[in-house]
């Protein structure tokens, strides 16, 4: 029945975590995926999280299923935190939110839901992107193409060579776009790009696809939404995906949401009834305790206050380390300009190293990235980061 099924060869990232583990070598450093780790190298249990479920675990009760668009008090929380409290969009009724299973999950209602309704649509991603992102919507059925992106002569973005690209786009094109700490390359669109690129998403009728993963890790909570609350300003149709699983830590619960933010009430409700249905086909509904986390913390003026100090705790210690690597770099390797460790934000950097230096790293020096160069800040701490940058002023010494 089975015999012809080719094997999988499995994720690329995922099989680097497990040969990390493997590796026997006591200073070994693992910068490979993305996942926020504190001074002591540990996943953090993050104090708001604790007091929000010891709340949940005292009210006890029973754990029926959610809907299929999830819990309301968390949908309504994330619709705020998106847009804003009051947001006339949200006050008007404009925005359709689902609680999702992770971020990933929302990608995937919402790819499915599109294939459905605009399935003449192609769909454009950054050069380069998380890789999941081609997989999930040609896995849906779409045909995906890249926009150009990242420049790897100044470590910024191409962001002209961008705008001709989506001006010569179809109408009702799909684009997925950023919305802060960029994936992998840690380069991020200005408030002034945004400003420019935005017009020209609405003159040609495409349809914004954002993901936003690390809200927090940027620049601040409000700073890093400027993308969404933009494109809402400016009276677009687009769609939010974003995630809870790095900002509280909370990975293995799948804490996400999709929002729709559409023309008019009537369409969001249309567009709501649809993603039920898009839910119904393939999980049924979400979790019902990765809502009440989400809803506790931030329904909750104590929880969210302490929860805001505790992203922004994590944000700066990323900062801290990536001035810490630029300075040594900058040491061991003068003439080398390694300032897009300072200009580029969130969780992950591109190095600029090739595929074999990433190699030799690994096998000489037991530092873990993945091939394409990037680099996972968040997994340095003043008891590697010194190590790691003589590694790699040694591999570019070859």
């Amino acid at each position: 029945m089975f015999e012809h099924i080719q094997p999988y060869a499995g994720d690329p990232i995922f099989a680097l975590v497990d040969a990390f583990h493997a590796d026997a070598r006591p200073q070994k450093v693992n910068l490979s995926i993305g996942i926020y780790f504190d001074e002591q190298g540990r996943l953090p249990v993050l104090p708001s999280v604790q007091q929000a479920e010891a709340r949940i675990l005292a009210a006890g009760g029973a754990k029926p299923y959610l809907p299929m668009e999830g819990d309301a008090a968390c949908r309504a929380e994330v619709a705020k935190l998106l847009l804003g409290g009051g947001h006339p969009a949200i006050t008007e009724g404009r925005v359709a939110t689902i609680q999702t299973v992770g971020s990933s999950g929302g990608l995937k209602v919402g790819a499915d839901f599109l294939k459905t309704w605009l399935p003449e649509a192609g769909v454009w991603v950054s050069d380069p992107t998380w890789d999941n992102h081609r997989s999930m919507f040609e896995g849906s059925g779409f045909r995906v193409e890249t926009y150009p992106y990242y420049d790897a002569a100044t470590g910024g973005v191409r962001f002209d060579a961008m705008l001709d690209t989506l001006r010569g786009l179809p109408a009702r094109s799909i684009v997925l776009l950023h919305a802060c700490c960029h994936n992998p390359t840690g380069v991020d669109l200005s408030p002034a790009q945004w400003d420019a690129l935005i017009p020209v998403l609405r003159e040609r009728q495409l349809l914004p696809y954002l993901d936003l993963a690390y809200q927090g890790f940027g620049d601040g909570i409000d700073e890093d939404a400027y993308a969404v609350r933009a494109l809402a300003a400016a009276g677009l149709t687009y769609f939010v995906a974003n995630s809870f699983s790095k900002s509280m830590s909370v990975y293995g619960e799948r804490c996400g949401a999709l929002s729709a933010v559409c023309a008019t009430k009537a369409e969001a409700d249309l567009v709501l009834g649809q993603l039920r249905f898009t839910v119904r086909r393939i999980y049924s509904s979400p979790g019902i305790h990765a809502a009440k986390i989400v809803a506790h913390v931030l329904g909750d003026a104590d929880l969210r206050a302490l929860w805001q100090a505790e992203l922004a705790a994590m944000r700066e210690r990323i900062a801290a380390m990536r001035v810490a690597l630029h300075a040594r770099l900058t040491t061991l390797a003068p003439g080398r300009d390694f300032g897009y460790f300072l200009s580029q934000r969130g969780m992950f950097s591109y190095t600029g190293l090739s595929a074999a230096q990433v190699d030799q790293l690994r096998e000489q020096h037991a530092v873990y990235l993945i091939r394409s160069g990037r680099i996972c800040v968040a997994g340095l701490n003043t008891g590697n980061v010194d190590r790691t940058a003589e590694a790699m002023a040694a591999v570019l010494r070859g």
